[in-house]
């Protein structure tokens, strides 16, 4: 079995299946993440870090961000850099930031990437590039598994780290920060076959597998999509609720 540290890096040799196969995330959802960090100045300077391919980077720069994209995966930013350009890409993670010292961030956000990290040194890390009244936000798009078709989806493909983790309760995080606020959205994503196809060879269970078991992971995803009517330019409603969780860093004592 790969370890947590192989099965982090490994995106970049699925990166264009990464790209097509994961979900962007709701606009709502990321506003509401870096809300408490608006106000600091003309534009919110944040960090996204484990930012792959840019998935969150764009929703970001959308806003109005000035945003700065960290990934271990030198591959990932190369996709990020041709999907986002002009977002300046630094290679680090989310426990060794290249980032100065306070007053650098207003927000550090990380999506589909808490659950790789040490949230004790990641959370004293983003304590130490967060201004005061700065925002650490986490968030997942996670796949709604109370509709059966897509309960089987995951039996199949090998359920990841981050569903395992928000299945015991809100992610783990560490001082300076303390309690997290937290919301759900829910909402759906049309998807072709090849679109679904491209989602489960995103993820890092199937990347880092035995060929025979991704081969046995192709089989019953296509059984599967044979029975949901997923072929050729056909869609299917992909189900996810996006989960969002932020803390706000406390100013020093008086």
């Amino acid at each position: 079995m790969p370890s947590d540290r192989e099965m982090s890096t490994s995106f970049g040799r699925e990166a264009s299946a990464y790209e097509r196969g994961r979900p962007d995330y709701p606009a709502a959802a990321v506003a509401w993440l870096t809300a408490p960090a608006q106000g600091a100045g003309p534009r919110l300077r944040v960090a996204d870090v484990g930012a792959g391919t840019g998935k969150l980077t764009r929703i970001l720069a959308a806003g109005g961000a000035d945003v700065v994209a960290v990934d271990p995966d030198a591959d990932m930013l190369t996709a990020l850099a041709a999907a986002v350009p002009g977002v300046p890409a630094l290679v680090g993670t989310a426990e060794h930031l290249p980032l100065a010292d306070d007053d650098d961030c207003d927000a550090i956000v990380l999506g589909q990437a808490w659950h790789w990290v040490d949230p004790v040194a990641a959370s004293r890390e983003a304590g130490r590039v967060l201004r005061p009244g700065g925002v650490l936000g986490l968030i997942w798009n996670i796949r709604d598994e109370s509709v059966p078709w897509v309960a089987r989806l995951t039996g199949i493909m090998h359920g990841s780290n981050a569903e395992k983790m928000l299945a015991a309760g809100d992610p783990p995080v560490a001082e300076p920060f303390r309690a997290l606020e937290t919301r759900n959205w829910s909402w759906s994503r049309p998807m072709t076959r090849e679109d679904l196809f491209a989602m489960v060879r995103s993820r890092s269970y199937v990347i880092t597998a035995d060929a025979a078991e991704r081969a046995r992971i192709e089989r019953g995803v296509a059984d599967l999509c044979d029975e949901i009517g997923a072929a050729g330019d056909a869609t299917v409603a992909m189900p996810y609720v996006t989960r969002a969780y932020r803390a706000v860093l406390p100013g020093p004592a008086i």
